[in-house]
């Protein structure tokens, strides 16, 4: 059994997308980051840089557990490792996974946050904040699209842990991005949207939580204003 520390962001839609896919037992375990469950002394135990999500693996391979794993890339790559599933046995393909899910790592997630916060929760709307994060993920989109231009799936043939973690970050919508600009990148976020375990996934998610985790002045602090100080115990 997998114990999966959850909410509705796109960094935990990672983790429900490949527990659908897979087929592993899991049980949804929700931290409502918009209350500060991320802070409690519990599951900074599980997550020291108070994040979601988290994983605990109850029936490791080792058969020495329970072992926990933070972040979401390092959640997908020991799960993938597990079960042998969406990362290819060899050595070309895997590097190929692996470089794009660092890429979405370091790249496409940290920059299409910053795009969405300055855009969307910023109390001042400060326009070069505004303008640097919305073209770099115009140019970010135009990364993906140009890889979709000859594969269906970032890795090549066969849907990954690559295109799940890529995936929940591509919100037009919510970055200013006109998707009828990238052709390719749409068919491919249309495909795996209409993937069965996608859609169980989102659903699951959403009867976690129905509503805004940002939704006041005390979540925004929650969110925004974090310190060294929220780590106290």
């Amino acid at each position: 059994m997998h114990d999966i520390y959850f909410w509705t962001t796109p960094n935990g839609y990672k983790v429900l997308l490949f527990a659908e896919e897979a087929g592993i037992p899991y049980t949804i375990k929700p931290v409502n980051i918009g209350k500060g469950e991320q802070f409690t002394p519990e599951f900074l135990k599980i997550s020291p840089n108070n994040r979601m999500p988290a994983l605990v693996d109850h029936e490791p391979q080792s058969g020495k557990g329970p072992i926990s794993v933070f972040e979401s890339g390092a959640i997908l790559l020991y799960l993938a490792e597990k079960t042998g599933k969406f990362i290819y046995p060899d050595l070309p393909g895997r590097v190929e996974v692996l470089q794009w899910l660092f890429w979405q790592m370091g790249g496409l997630g940290p920059m299409a946050g910053q795009s969405s916060h300055f855009r969307n929760y910023a109390p001042e709307k400060i326009a070069y904040a505004i303008d640097r994060y919305t073209k770099e993920v115009n140019r970010l989109y135009g990364v993906l699209n140009n890889r979709f231009a000859d594969r269906p799936f970032l890795a090549g043939d066969d849907y990954t842990i690559a295109d799940m973690a890529s995936y929940p970050w591509i919100n037009p919508q919510m970055q200013a991005q006109n998707i009828e600009d990238f052709p390719h990148l749409k068919r491919w976020k249309a495909a795996i949207a209409a993937r069965p375990a996608t859609i169980s996934a989102y659903e699951k998610g959403k009867a976690v939580n129905t509503a805004p985790t940002v939704g006041d002045a005390a979540s925004r602090a929650l969110l925004f204003g974090q310190t060294a100080a929220s780590l106290k115990p």
